[in-house]
């Protein structure tokens, strides 16, 4: 029997590779070696986790210790200082929350890439939800603008702490505090009422009663939205004061907005010929966007959610079941995980929003035949015009007549950002605003 033959001591040399070729060797640079990172670090990456994860629910966190500690690390040096400082930033929202009596508002400018600048009006609900309403060019601040009023639509019922959120993603743009403070809901004024008596305070108007003297300001804007037609004074950092807008929805556009929420949502999938170009994805929208009226007024019917347009390609099977169960319940609700729409808020109703103008100490007289609002000092008392102020916020608090400006123009409340520096400490880039927005200045 033959012995097995011996194995080779080398390999056999590949034919194909030149001899110089096989004496290259690699050697990593000292520099090109990865540095672990410091343990302190590690430790600020782990407790400040990403802001879409908290608004997704997947990260629990003490909100309201997380984002002022986060926004007290990005306050704005090259600005003046801020109307709302980060202990009144805090201690305004601790008072409210958790609170049955609590009316907490937020006015957050959110530049999404999508749906264009917009402003959402929040207010707070019960102890840990507040309704929300999409005003495209902002709060009007013009008692003789010829554009007073605004489309105000109806976004998702959102968590309390949204409240608190200041940030940026790519697929949501920017988000700021525009103002912050607490709110008022005011009986409504009958129209049969006599005139305003310019010597009397604002504080009691002649009006109809929407409630007992002993009703919680959330009772009272329950109230009111029930009857289409809220009164609300707020109290903010950065608004006039006195301010006070009326909120009123007709009953064609309740009526539409019913329609719209209980039509089913139906995916067909239609045959292109070879011709054909493929359709192109669209925001989502309402036919009322397609419809003008007599304020030529836009809708904001986008997205509002910090991740509600980010991609999901990377989550697994499971994940995106339990994802379009959730979304199936966000739209059967109108309501957010962890939200509850106690006030039977409708996805895309479209209200009317106005200034009240004799409630901000306006009177109206005629000059040179035209009607004009005019400011009444004695009737406004304490409001912020710039000249009958005498406090320290009179830099920092708007003053009759304002105009809101957009992204470009307008900052924090609490941090003093504009929304690029919000982009640029929050990491984004390449970040691409939809254009197309301007300002009403008339």
């Amino acid at each position: 029997m033959t012995n097995k033959r011996p194995p080779s001591p080398t390999f056999i040399p590949n034919p194909l590779v030149k001899k110089r070729n096989l004496q290259w060797t690699l050697t990593a640079s000292h520099s090109s070696q990865s540095q672990p990172l410091p343990p302190e670090k590690e430790r600020q990456d782990e407790e400040l986790p990403a802001a879409a994860a908290i608004d997704s629910g997947s990260a629990q966190v003490d909100h309201l210790s997380h984002f002022s500690t986060h926004l007290a690390a990005h306050i704005c040096s090259s600005s003046t200082s801020p109307a709302l400082s980060i202990p009144s930033y805090t201690s305004l929202y601790a008072a409210n929350a958790g609170s049955q009596t609590g009316a907490h508002f937020v006015i957050h400018q959110h530049d999404h890439p999508v749906a264009g600048t917009h402003y959402d009006l929040r207010l707070q609900i019960n102890e840990n939800s507040s309704v929300s309403w999409a005003i495209m060019y902002g709060l009007p601040g013009d008692p003789n603008s010829v554009r007073l009023n605004r489309n105000a639509t109806e976004t998702r019922i959102h968590c309390l702490w949204n409240h608190l959120i200041e940030t940026a993603s790519p697929a949501t743009g920017s988000l700021l505090i525009w103002d912050t403070g607490t709110y008022t809901v005011l009986p409504r004024r009958s129209k049969h009422a006599p005139s305003l008596d310019p010597s009397s305070p604002t504080s009691s108007p002649p009006s109809s009663p929407v409630g007992s003297s002993t009703s919680t300001p959330q009772e009272l804007l329950h109230a009111a939205f029930q009857n289409r037609k809220i009164r609300l004074r707020l109290h903010g950092s950065h608004l006039p004061d006195p301010y006070v807008l009326n909120l009123r929805l007709t009953k064609p556009e309740d009526a539409a907005g019913r329609a719209l929420r209980n039509t089913p949502s139906r995916n067909r999938r239609r045959r292109r010929g070879p011709g054909s170009k493929k359709p192109q994805p669209q925001p989502e929208t309402s036919d009322e966007e397609a419809r003008t009226d007599n304020e030529d007024e836009e809708d904001y019917t986008g997205p509002t959610k910090l991740d509600e347009t980010a991609p999901s390609v990377h989550l697994s099977v499971v994940e995106r079941e339990i994802q379009e169960l959730e979304d199936e319940q966000v739209r059967s609700t109108n309501a957010y995980p962890g939200a509850k729409n106690t006030i039977g808020s409708v996805y895309q109703r479209r209200w009317y929003l106005s200034l009240d103008r004799r409630a901000c100490a306006f009177t109206k007289k005629r000059i040179e035949g035209r009607p004009v609002w005019e400011y009444d000092r004695k009737q406004g008392g304490s409001s912020d015009d710039a000249a009958g102020r005498n406090d320290g916020d009179a830099s920092r608090r708007l003053a009759f007549p304002f105009y809101v400006r957009g992204a470009n123009h307008e900052r924090s409340v609490v941090t003093g950002r504009q929304g690029v520096e919000i982009l640029l400490d929050e990491g984004v880039e390449d970040f691409v605003p939809r254009k197309g927005w301007t300002p009403v200045l008339n």
